[in-house]
């Protein structure tokens, strides 16, 4: 296959014609991977290994992992054109290369998976709360101590978070944010990788099997194994804000050929972790492996340690929350401003100054649909707080189409590859096995979801 082309030559050599100052890295570029990627999706992959089996579990993941570096190359490719223009986000690529029609069922997709993942990050932030009171009660008061917590106020209070971080411009303004979220993404990381090992050290042996779990009938089997599939698949993929990370940037060196490269370094080390948590958590439970590896199992003591990682959790995920919301904020001001030129409300700026802080331009626009967008996650994720259901749904709903369908079509017209050639049909086999995959993952989670609803 001809991936090895590259756009050395035009990119990053065309003047620009926006007035934003581009001042991105590797170093930076990894932290919004990493920080988009691992998060909430490492603390189901021990359950995901559990219902895989101790052969198809790690096959799956390293599979995942490729076909992820597979997309990212793909799509870093069309972030220049052949004239040096930038298509500045996905859909921008999108509209491009496969025309309007196609971008509408892009953009539906993608704001939906972006959406969700806000939702997911809402429910998962509560979860990890409770958990440390969890924890600090059966320290108190002993194992068999009835500790009962809900989720609502811990929710409530994460979207009063993020409507104060949806004040943040952009993506441009947000490194340091994504830079802390991928520092606590590897600490839980490793403290999930870390008690499994010492619980499966304790236990003396390793527990779990080549099937996985046993259900009662194979048809329970089958949907169990299609959850996992896309729990996988919703913990690996980030291409629905690849270009925009790729937008962040500095040139030279060329923007695709740092984007490759954070790639390659970000998908090795979350592959690492989630084949440390995924295995490691399944070897330590074996048929109790439980959902989220840090809020349901039974790690005790040291209490202070599983308190300290679900923390991490909490901070990696506020800041996971403005990874994949901001690109919505981003079309929703731009959208905006280009419908209501005139409108006061939409393009005026306030400056704001607040004791000890740099002056703030504040936006009514921005503050209201912001405000607006946090309210309603929060209100989703109340009533939908199923964990491994709704992480499959996401991830296989997403998978296929923005991760797998979009990229090798935009490709395939920014290389002028021709139809029956040889990368074309290498890359048509992948992207038909993939659906497969995907459709398989999708049917089992809407399974899944039902069920955990009306239990």
């Amino acid at each position: 296959m001809a991936f090895h082309h590259s756009l050395e030559v035009d990119q990053g050599s065309k003047p620009e014609k926006d007035s934003i100052i581009r001042t991105g890295t590797t170093l930076t570029c990894t932290a919004h991977i990493i920080t988009a990627v691992i998060g909430s999706g490492v603390l189901s992959l021990a359950w995901a290994t559990a219902q895989l089996g101790w052969i198809a579990a790690p096959i799956c993941m390293l599979s995942f992992a490729i076909v992820t570096y597979i997309s990212a190359f793909l799509l870093s490719e069309c972030y220049r054109t052949s004239t040096g223009e930038r298509n500045r986000s996905y859909m921008e690529a999108v509209r491009f290369y496969l025309g309007t029609r196609r971008t509408w069922f892009c953009g539906f997709l993608q704001y939906v998976s972006f959406y969700g993942c806000a939702v997911v990050y809402t429910f998962t932030t509560a979860t990890c709360v409770r958990a440390i009171q969890k924890s600090n009660c059966y320290h108190k008061e002993g194992h068999q101590a009835p500790c009962s917590y809900g989720d609502g106020f811990y929710m409530i209070l994460f979207g009063l978070v993020q409507i104060v971080l949806c004040l943040i411009p952009d993506f441009h303004e947000m490194a340091w944010l994504s830079i802390l979220a991928a520092i606590m993404s590897f600490a839980y990381s490793s403290i999930g990788f870390g008690l499994g090992l010492a619980k499966v050290i304790g236990n003396g042996r390793i527990k779990g099997s080549i099937g996985g779990i046993a259900m009662p009938s194979a048809t329970q089997k089958v949907w169990r194994v299609s959850q996992a599939l896309g729990d996988i698949a919703f913990a690996y993929p980030y291409s629905i804000i690849l270009l925009e990370i790729e937008d962040t940037l500095k040139s030279p060196p060329p923007e695709n050929k740092t984007m490759k490269k954070a790639s390659m370094v970000a998908v090795f080390i979350t592959t690492f972790f989630y084949l440390c948590c995924g295995c490691f958590g399944y070897a330590a439970f074996g048929d109790e492996t439980p959902g989220n590896l840090l809020t349901g199992f039974g790690f005790y003591e040291p209490y202070w340690l599983v308190d300290f990682a679900n923390l991490c959790v909490v901070i990696h995920l506020v800041g996971g929350y403005q990874v994949y919301s901001q690109p919505i904020f981003s079309f929703v001001d731009r959208w905006s401003a280009e419908k209501f030129p005139e409108s006061r409300f939409v393009n005026k700026f306030y400056t704001v100054k607040l004791p000890f802080l740099p002056p703030y331009r504040l936006n009514l626009l921005r503050l209201c649909f912001r405000t607006i967008y946090v309210i309603t996650t929060t209100g989703l994720a109340l009533f939908f707080p199923f964990f491994n259901q709704v992480l499959g749904l996401l991830g296989s709903f997403s998978f296929w189409p923005l991760a797998i369908y979009f990229p090798v079509e935009m490709y395939f017209v920014q290389r002028k590859v021709a139809p029956w050639t040889k990368p074309w049909i290498v890359l048509q086999v992948f992207s038909a096995v993939c659906l497969i995959v995907s459709i398989f993952a999708f049917v089992g989670s809407v399974e899944g979801v039902i069920s955990a609803k009306l239990s």
